[in-house]
């Protein structure tokens, strides 16, 4: 049995099952995508998912790493 039936010419969801909105940013700390990016995905069309997607590397910024512990407490 042949598998081409299944196969989508479509851009695949960024997905990396890491799902957990960042509470100040509003995204996901995993996709990179927000609430209705995710929700919306299989519904937007091949330009649109290619317009999410060359968006993304550029939101990684925004998520400011989180130190706590003794680090945190002396400052570094």
């Amino acid at each position: 049995m042949k598998d081409d039936v299944w196969k989508r010419d479509e851009i695949a969801s960024p997905c990396v099952k890491l799902c957990v909105v960042h509470p100040e940013a509003r995204i996901c700390v995993g996709c990179l995508r927000t609430i209705d990016e995710i929700s919306q995905w299989s519904r937007l069309s091949h330009e649109e998912r290619a317009v999410v997607m060359t968006e993304l590397p550029a939101r990684a910024p925004l998520l400011a790493k989180r130190r706590g512990g003794r680090m945190a407490r002396l400052g570094r």
